[in-house]
């Protein structure tokens, strides 16, 4: 509770002196969810999910590469909620997700999938975890057009691939983020051929 304390009060110091603005949730879901935090254009967008997550009192997981929890950054990086995993075992970062999802009442992950800041499309990992843990997903946004960012709706994800972005594309049309010009387009490699997979049954998620 001390923890939490002053880790919201930092936050509210940080949007006092901060030139971003804060959007709250008007009604957040209970329980386990899935957090998109998109475009993901700059090391800013760290920071800012940072500071959202202390304002809500939010205990948020995130996902990062191992080798940032390497030596004495090992105990810092876990301690702001990451999980490191390993790129090379796409199906074991997913499995891992799903039981940690089960097991914990209020788990919520961040993802960010575009993956890195160079505008290299999102990948699919985010939906392949949600579909298989049952989590609902909660747009995330930064927009540097109106300074803002936040959490925006929760969907739930229906399996058709192509239907569920739709209704992210929509969202996110008018989002920014940080650094507008490396922003990329909410779209799949291969969402039809990922609703067929999906149809199919479990299957080894790619890497993509």
């Amino acid at each position: 509770m001390i923890l939490e304390s002053m880790r919201a009060g930092l936050a509210g110091a940080f949007w006092w002196l901060s030139p971003w603005r804060l959007v709250a949730e008007t009604d957040p879901p209970a329980g386990p969810r899935l957090l998109i935090g998109a475009p993901h254009t700059s090391n800013v967008d760290f920071v800012l999910m940072l500071a959202i997550a202390w304002s809500t009192r939010m205990r948020i997981h995130w996902l990062g590469k191992r080798e940032l929890f390497r030596g004495v950054a090992g105990p810092i990086m876990r301690g702001l909620g990451g999980i490191p995993v390993d790129r090379a075992n796409a199906s074991g970062v997913v499995d891992a997700v799903v039981a940690r999802a089960r097991t914990t009442e209020r788990f919520l992950l961040v993802v960010t999938p575009e993956g890195t800041r160079s505008g290299n499309g999102w990948r699919s990992g985010f939906y392949r975890i949600a579909i298989a843990a049952g989590l609902p997903v909660t747009l995330g946004y930064v927009d540097r057009t109106t300074r803002t960012t936040g959490l925006g709706p929760t969907v739930r994800l229906s399996g058709d691939v192509v239907s569920d972005m739709d209704r992210i594309r929509a969202f996110y049309a008018d989002k920014a983020g940080v650094r507008p010009e490396r922003r990329t387009e909410p779209r799949l490699q291969d969402e039809a051929g990922l609703t067929a997979l999906l149809a199919d049954g479990p299957a080894e998620p790619s890497s993509d």
